[in-house]
């Protein structure tokens, strides 16, 4: 009986253990997504005391809005350009620090570092160095090349933005990679080796396929962080120049603590959290079928 009582307050204090953070993600996570969906059926100004019910007007209204619509092609680029030239320079790192030997943990500190540093701290950095009279143009005219536009151009600004985003994520990226290369025994290179296979055929068909569940995971994380982007957009250009780095989320931004109509910021919000929802549904049903094939 004693025995029984002992299993019963185990099961009890580890259930409890996992009931705490489970209550914490559902008031702080699930609870506002709920709501969110309510307010988005409202025209819910916020200098407004009522709260008329309107159905699906506000997104209608969304969806005939050319600046939203254009903040969701800008984010497609985010994603479509970002993802990839992340992932290629996450693995490009990896690989390299595979190889060294000799103060390997100072160029892994030191590529992570920026991962770490404050979003807002690097923008400004950035902005400060890409700015008409700043220090890269400067460069340029020594070099005796022209000054660019860089954030100015409508043209350029996005990509520019991508750049920065890339830059600091490369440090997790390394790492996740790293994670993978390390779980890869070295017994299949020697094989593959003895057979006379040459770098690029032992990277191709050994290192690529025993890491794609680990690049299944940065595809996830890395599209949801583009099609998530915020801060970097709002420090370096706010959005312009005309509009061409608005993201979704500073969409929603600027609908919600400039214009005060959360009807219409919690309906993008809703059309976010659908498209990231379903994108990571393909995603894994897409790459992770493929992966197991191979």
């Amino acid at each position: 009986m004693g025995r029984l009582n002992y299993r019963h307050k185990q099961r009890l204090f580890i259930y409890g253990g996992l009931l705490i953070p489970l209550i914490y993600f559902v008031v702080i996570r699930i609870l506002p997504i709920l709501y969110s969906f309510n307010v988005s059926f409202r025209e819910w100004g916020m200098l407004s005391p009522d709260k008329p019910f309107v159905g699906f007007d506000n997104y209608t209204t969304l969806l005939s809005d050319p600046l939203f619509l254009k903040s969701l092609v800008n984010t497609g680029i985010y994603v479509v350009v970002g993802v990839p030239a992340q992932l290629i320079a996450g693995l490009i790192v990896a690989l390299l620090l595979q190889q060294v030997v000799k103060l390997r943990g100072l160029f892994r500190t030191a590529y992570f570092i920026p991962y770490v540093t404050s979003v807002v701290a690097v923008s400004w950095i950035f902005r400060w160095l890409l700015m008409k009279n700043g220090i890269v143009n400067a460069l340029f005219i020594e070099m005796g090349l022209g000054p660019q536009s860089f954030l100015y151009s409508p043209s350029q600004a996005i990509f520019w933005i991508i750049a920065v985003m890339v830059w600091q994520n490369i440090g997790f990226q390394m790492l996740i990679f790293l994670a993978g290369l390390q779980n890869i025994p070295k017994l299949y290179y020697e094989a593959a080796a003895i057979d006379g296979a040459t770098g690029w055929q032992r990277f191709v068909h050994i290192t690529i396929p025993l890491l794609n569940p680990v690049m299944l995971l940065s595809v996830v994380m890395a599209s949801i962080g583009f099609l998530q982007s915020f801060t970097q957009v709002l420090n370096m250009t706010g959005g312009g120049p005309l509009d061409s780095t608005i993201s979704v989320v500073l969409h929603i931004y600027n609908l919600a603590f400039k214009s005060f109509d959360m009807g219409l910021a919690s309906a993008a919000t809703v059309i976010l959290f659908a498209i990231i929802f379903m994108l990571t549904l393909v995603q894994l049903k897409v790459l992770g079928s493929r992966f197991q094939q191979e």
